[in-house]
């Protein structure tokens, strides 16, 4: 598996990983699905997108990156994590995570830093932990789940 800078190519399958997470509802605050034209308008307006390839050619996650903020704050990014359900347990995020970081780095960023981690995303939380990322405390009822119950949300980050 290698991770590289995604291509006009990959969007149809980067959409559809996307929306597989973002339909669970349970990890990304976005509620709106993409579609080609709104998926092709929102990679390209990130820094940095890297998708992870199989060696059969097959997407298997992907993360988009970008600033947490603007001015006295822009050398702060934040990334979000998309892993297709079928791959998700080969350790597809933590190589999506550290690709990320050093993108991040090489782009200028200074610190990393994820606003909305689900606290129940145990599987997350272990890895950005296992990285060396410190949780800067606890959102009570942060995150509104699918089903519409509420979540606390865990910040994280990284200096890079």
């Amino acid at each position: 598996m290698i991770i590289r800078q995604y291509e006009e190519n990959d969007i149809l399958e980067m959409i559809a990983i996307w929306n597989e997470v973002v339909e669970d509802g349970v990890a990304f605050p976005q509620e709106e699905l993409l579609n080609e034209t709104t998926g092709a308008a929102f990679f390209a307006g990130q820094s940095y997108c890297g998708v992870a390839v199989e060696d059969n050619g097959t997407i298997a996650g992907l993360y988009i990156l970008h600033p947490n903020n603007i001015g006295r704050c822009g050398h702060i990014c934040n990334a979000s994590y998309a892993v297709r359900s079928t791959c998700r347990g080969q350790h597809v995020g933590q190589k999506l995570v550290l690709d990320c970081m050093a993108q991040a780095k090489r782009i200028g960023f200074t610190i990393l830093q994820f606003n909305a981690v689900v606290e129940s995303n145990i599987h997350a939380r272990h890895l950005y932990e296992r990285i060396g990322f410190s949780q800067l405390g606890v959102i009570p009822k942060g995150f509104r789940m699918k089903d519409g119950h509420f979540e606390n949300i865990c910040p994280y980050y990284i200096a890079l």
